[in-house]
């Protein structure tokens, strides 16, 4: 079996393989209909699979309701995409680096960002980004597609300083369609850095379809043109993206260069909270042919079936994870307002002097 599983991983991690079928372990009913590709889990791991995904959805909840609150600012729902985020991230190690987008900060808290912090990002308080050194991740990138340029260099720097370590980002698909998207494969491939890029294709880039992004059948054969294996997962099964993800960590960190793993995923409801409405331009139905394969429902059963999940357990998680987040709001919102003599001075080392005579007048209408 082992010989069998490492044969199956080999030929999809071929820079060769131009079958980019979905790899998919667990079906919709929670069955396992790839044996082979099972990763090697405890009974503690594969709960603590799920821990994780209930956490990032609860998380969702709450932090979607202090933004209808106005306790906080920008938001991107994560809604849907737990299996894609949780499975991905579970998959790396504390010394590898993470560059997210704006929609991968449950990956950084996962990764190890105080929860107080993610709420001060979402604020737009500069302190949201200050990160301890120990803390291997950069701040969620804004610009669609700049961390996958970030990441070919932060990859490259780890091999040239000999570390042990890969560097993973993720974008959508319409991030696919940036020019910084193939800048990065492709100088990241030439140079063999250990990156692996995810595309989290969840079907739209805010109203624009996949469809509209690009001719190419699949996001992940677009690897093709940078010379590195290109893999589709079923990104609502945890335990297929969690086995691609780690064996596309082990190619890289053999000296084989980067992977991209498009991950077939979907957000339940909106781009953003900033006014998008996906009933809009969303075909009737969608949404209810996507809650189908939702990846909690499919994961919740296959523990249920080997005895190791409960309605109790869950809700314990669910309960934790409000008290978390009502302590993070409450430490986030403890911090003083921020001052625009602030933004100058974070602005420059050394302010110049015009700069200097701005902040020097909005200090005194500051202090008045």
């Amino acid at each position: 079996m082992a010989n069998e599983k490492n044969q199956a991983i080999e030929e999809l991690l071929s820079p060769d393989n131009f079958d980019f079928s979905t790899v998919q372990i667990i079906n919709e009913e929670g069955k396992v209909v790839n044996e082979d590709l099972m990763p090697d889990l405890s009974d503690e791991e594969l709960v603590g699979l799920m821990e994780d995904m209930v956490r990032a959805r609860e998380w969702h909840q709450r932090t979607t309701a202090l933004n209808r609150q106005g306790r906080l600012g920008f938001y991107a729902p994560t809604w849907g995409q737990e299996a894609s985020q949780m499975g991905s991230i579970n998959a790396i190690e504390k010394e590898d680096y993470v560059l997210p987008g704006y929609r991968d900060v449950p990956q950084l808290i996962k990764h190890g960002l105080p929860h107080d912090k993610a709420f001060l990002w979402s604020k737009g308080h500069v302190a949201g980004n200050d990160y301890p050194e120990d803390f291997h991740a950069y701040p969620p990138q804004i610009i669609i597609g700049a961390q996958y340029v970030q990441t070919a260099g932060v990859a490259l720097g780890l091999k040239k300083h000999g570390k042990e370590a890969v560097a993973i980002t993720y974008t959508g698909d319409g991030g696919s369609s940036q020019g910084d998207f193939y800048e990065g494969i492709n100088y990241a491939g030439a140079f063999k850095a250990p990156a692996i890029f995810v595309v989290q294709n969840n079907g739209w880039a805010i109203s624009t379809p996949r469809e509209y992004q690009t001719a190419a059948k699949t996001l992940a054969q677009k690897a093709v043109a940078a010379g590195i294996p290109g893999i589709q997962v079923d990104g609502m099964d945890i335990l297929a993206v969690y086995a691609i993800t780690k064996a596309a960590r082990e190619y890289a960190l053999a000296g084989n260069g980067p992977v991209l793993i498009e991950t077939l995923t979907y957000r339940f409801g909106a781009h953003s909270l900033s006014g998008d409405d996906p009933k809009r331009y969303q075909p009737e139905g969608a949404q209810e042919e996507w809650r189908a394969k939702d990846p909690l429902i499919r994961y919740r059963q296959f523990l249920t079936d080997k005895g190791l999940w409960s309605e109790e357990k869950e809700e314990e998680v669910v309960n934790a994870t409000k008290e978390l987040a009502k302590e993070a709001i409450k430490k986030a919102e403890s911090l003083p307002k921020q001052k625009v003599s602030d933004f100058l001075k974070n602005m420059f080392e050394e302010a110049p002097q015009l700069v200097q005579e701005q902040i020097d007048y909005y200090e005194a209408k500051e202090n008045e």
